[in-house]
């Protein structure tokens, strides 16, 4: 396995790493629960189900934090075969909870002036 490297979004983070594994290998570690739960716990999906899955390609989970404000997540994993016979895994977690977007069209400051209230 090389280091891999990342690439920071505005509202997540995209990984990328080249694996000595095949593919089907890096499949059932990211797809069967079994597997899955030694490195992302159940307790930290929203849903223990796949949101989205194309079966030996790509499979995206909901995740919602255990701590306040509880917020929501998905991760996507998409695994290609690379040129030396392993596997490309690409990992995007992204935030996606409806309260950010509320939050981000709020002006805290408008800059106007404030609004007098007659006596």
């Amino acid at each position: 396995m090389n280091d891999g490297k990342a690439t920071e979004q505005k509202d997540g983070i995209e990984l990328e790493f080249d694996l000595d594994e095949p593919p089907q290998k890096v499949w059932r570690a990211i797809s069967i629960p079994e597997f899955r739960e030694s490195w992302l716990p159940k307790n930290a999906l929203a849903d223990p189900e796949p949101a989205a899955i194309t079966p030996g390609k790509e499979v995206r989970y909901s995740l919602r934090d255990d701590a306040p404000p509880f917020l929501e997540s998905t991760v996507t994993f998409t695994i290609v075969p690379n040129a030396t016979g392993g596997t490309r895994l690409r990992i995007i977690h992204e935030l996606t909870d409806a309260r950010l977007d509320r939050t981000a069209k709020a002006a805290a400051n408008s800059n106007s002036p404030p609004l007098m209230l007659a006596a």
